[in-house]
Protein backbone atom coordinates (compact mmCIF):
# COMPACT_ATOMS: atom_id res chain seq x y z
CA UNK A 1 0.00 0.00 0.00
CA UNK A 2 1.46 3.90 -0.67
CA UNK A 3 1.35 6.15 2.11
CA UNK A 4 3.20 8.51 0.43
CA UNK A 5 0.85 10.77 -0.45
CA UNK A 6 1.72 14.20 0.21
CA UNK A 7 1.75 15.46 4.13
CA UNK A 8 1.35 19.61 3.40
CA UNK A 9 -1.40 19.76 0.91
CA UNK A 10 -3.38 22.67 1.71
CA UNK A 11 -7.28 21.76 1.36
CA UNK A 12 -9.55 24.28 1.13
CA UNK A 13 -12.64 23.42 3.49
CA UNK A 14 -15.25 23.43 1.04
CA UNK A 15 -17.95 20.92 0.44
CA UNK A 16 -16.76 19.58 -3.17
CA UNK A 17 -12.93 19.54 -1.90
CA UNK A 18 -14.18 17.24 1.38
CA UNK A 19 -15.77 15.03 -1.12
CA UNK A 20 -13.16 14.76 -3.56
CA UNK A 21 -10.51 14.10 -0.40
CA UNK A 22 -13.17 11.36 1.26
CA UNK A 23 -13.73 9.79 -2.33
CA UNK A 24 -9.84 9.46 -2.29
CA UNK A 25 -10.54 7.46 1.08
CA UNK A 26 -13.08 5.65 0.01
CA UNK A 27 -11.02 3.90 -2.78
CA UNK A 28 -8.50 3.11 -0.13
CA UNK A 29 -10.90 1.58 2.18
CA UNK A 30 -12.57 -0.64 -0.49
CA UNK A 31 -9.04 -1.94 -1.74
CA UNK A 32 -7.97 -2.99 1.94
CA UNK A 33 -10.96 -3.31 4.07
CA UNK A 34 -10.60 -6.68 4.21
CA UNK A 35 -6.52 -7.20 4.23
CA UNK A 36 -5.02 -7.73 8.18
CA UNK A 37 -2.81 -5.29 9.86
CA UNK A 38 -4.35 -2.44 7.09
CA UNK A 39 -5.41 -0.26 10.03
CA UNK A 40 -2.14 2.36 10.72
CA UNK A 41 -1.28 2.02 6.90
CA UNK A 42 -4.80 3.40 6.37
CA UNK A 43 -4.62 5.87 8.82
CA UNK A 44 -1.25 7.18 7.68
CA UNK A 45 -3.11 7.94 4.07
CA UNK A 46 -5.94 9.55 5.30
CA UNK A 47 -4.08 11.90 7.56
CA UNK A 48 -1.77 12.31 4.44
CA UNK A 49 -4.69 13.11 2.06
CA UNK A 50 -6.76 15.58 4.87
CA UNK A 51 -3.53 16.49 6.39
CA UNK A 52 -4.78 15.45 9.71
CA UNK A 53 -7.56 12.97 10.90
CA UNK A 54 -11.24 14.33 11.60
CA UNK A 55 -13.70 12.76 13.63
CA UNK A 56 -15.47 11.98 10.16
CA UNK A 57 -12.24 10.37 8.86
CA UNK A 58 -12.14 7.67 11.82
CA UNK A 59 -15.82 7.20 11.87
CA UNK A 60 -16.03 6.27 8.24
CA UNK A 61 -12.72 4.49 8.72
CA UNK A 62 -13.86 2.22 12.12
CA UNK A 63 -17.31 1.37 9.69
CA UNK A 64 -15.06 -0.16 6.62
CA UNK A 65 -12.64 -2.12 8.62
CA UNK A 66 -16.09 -3.32 11.25
CA UNK A 67 -14.11 -2.02 14.41
CA UNK A 68 -15.62 -0.14 16.93
CA UNK A 69 -14.47 4.03 16.68
CA UNK A 70 -13.23 3.63 20.74
CA UNK A 71 -10.48 1.05 19.46
CA UNK A 72 -9.45 3.60 15.78
CA UNK A 73 -9.40 6.37 17.85
CA UNK A 74 -7.55 4.52 20.79
CA UNK A 75 -4.74 3.61 17.91
CA UNK A 76 -4.82 7.33 16.86
CA UNK A 77 -4.15 8.36 20.56
CA UNK A 78 -1.26 6.08 21.09
CA UNK A 79 0.72 7.26 18.41
CA UNK A 80 1.84 10.79 18.57
CA UNK A 81 2.44 11.13 14.91
CA UNK A 82 -1.61 11.03 14.55
CA UNK A 83 -3.07 14.65 14.85
CA UNK A 84 -6.74 14.93 15.04
CA UNK A 85 -6.50 18.57 14.76
CA UNK A 86 -5.20 20.45 11.63
CA UNK A 87 -1.59 21.11 11.69
CA UNK A 88 0.54 23.55 10.49
CA UNK A 89 2.47 23.85 6.88
CA UNK A 90 5.80 23.54 8.84
CA UNK A 91 6.09 20.81 11.98
CA UNK A 92 8.09 21.78 14.41
CA UNK A 93 9.67 19.62 16.17
CA UNK A 94 11.89 20.55 19.36
CA UNK A 95 14.61 17.66 20.62
CA UNK A 96 14.56 17.17 24.60
CA UNK A 97 16.64 14.27 24.59
CA UNK A 98 19.26 14.35 27.33
CA UNK A 99 21.76 16.44 25.37
CA UNK A 100 19.10 18.91 23.83
CA UNK A 101 17.48 19.15 27.51
CA UNK A 102 20.84 19.91 29.11
CA UNK A 103 21.83 22.43 26.81
CA UNK A 104 19.05 24.60 26.22
CA UNK A 105 16.20 22.44 24.88
CA UNK A 106 13.82 24.04 26.91
CA UNK A 107 14.80 27.51 26.10
CA UNK A 108 14.14 27.10 22.52
CA UNK A 109 10.67 25.76 23.45
CA UNK A 110 9.85 28.75 25.51
CA UNK A 111 10.88 31.42 23.00
CA UNK A 112 9.29 29.33 20.42
CA UNK A 113 5.80 29.27 21.95
CA UNK A 114 5.97 33.19 23.20
CA UNK A 115 6.91 34.22 19.20
CA UNK A 116 4.48 31.59 17.55
CA UNK A 117 1.68 32.43 20.59
CA UNK A 118 1.26 28.76 20.56
CA UNK A 119 1.59 26.09 23.28
CA UNK A 120 2.98 22.44 22.63
CA UNK A 121 0.26 20.79 20.04
CA UNK A 122 -0.65 23.70 19.31
CA UNK A 123 -0.94 25.41 15.53
CA UNK A 124 -0.39 28.88 14.71
CA UNK A 125 -3.76 30.91 13.90
CA UNK A 126 -2.22 31.33 9.93
CA UNK A 127 -1.55 27.62 10.05
CA UNK A 128 2.05 27.85 9.20
CA UNK A 129 3.65 25.98 12.43
CA UNK A 130 3.20 23.53 14.50
CA UNK A 131 4.67 22.62 17.28
CA UNK A 132 5.93 19.42 19.26
CA UNK A 133 8.33 17.81 21.44
CA UNK A 134 10.74 14.56 20.41
CA UNK A 135 12.87 13.21 22.34
CA UNK A 136 15.82 12.56 20.19
CA UNK A 137 16.51 13.40 16.33
CA UNK A 138 19.98 12.27 16.19
CA UNK A 139 22.12 15.48 16.48
CA UNK A 140 23.22 15.11 20.06
CA UNK A 141 26.34 16.46 19.18
CA UNK A 142 25.36 19.83 17.90
CA UNK A 143 22.50 20.33 20.20
CA UNK A 144 20.10 22.06 21.28
CA UNK A 145 18.27 20.96 17.94
CA UNK A 146 14.96 21.25 16.40
CA UNK A 147 13.63 19.74 12.76
CA UNK A 148 11.45 22.24 10.57
CA UNK A 149 9.88 19.58 8.00
CA UNK A 150 12.59 17.19 7.44
CA UNK A 151 15.45 19.81 7.98
CA UNK A 152 17.87 19.51 11.07
CA UNK A 153 19.05 22.99 12.57
CA UNK A 154 21.66 22.33 14.92
CA UNK A 155 23.10 24.68 17.78
CA UNK A 156 19.82 26.11 17.98
CA UNK A 157 19.92 29.67 19.91
CA UNK A 158 16.71 31.15 21.53
CA UNK A 159 17.26 34.42 20.16
CA UNK A 160 17.84 33.12 16.54
CA UNK A 161 14.39 31.87 16.78
CA UNK A 162 13.00 34.87 14.41
CA UNK A 163 15.26 34.75 12.23
CA UNK A 164 14.96 30.70 11.69
CA UNK A 165 11.26 31.11 11.73
CA UNK A 166 11.48 33.71 8.40
CA UNK A 167 13.14 31.28 6.75
CA UNK A 168 9.38 29.46 6.52
CA UNK A 169 7.64 32.50 6.74
CA UNK A 170 5.14 33.35 3.40
CA UNK A 171 4.75 30.46 1.23
CA UNK A 172 8.64 29.35 1.85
Amino acid sequence: MNVDAPATQCHCHQESDEAALFSQLDILLNDYKDKKGALIPILQYAQAIFGYLPESAIKKISEKLNKSYSEVYGVVGFYSFFSTVPRGKHLIKVCLGTACYVRGGKAVIESLKKILKIDIGGTTEDRQFSLSIVRCIGACGLAPAIMIGNVVHQRVKPSKITQLLALYSDGN
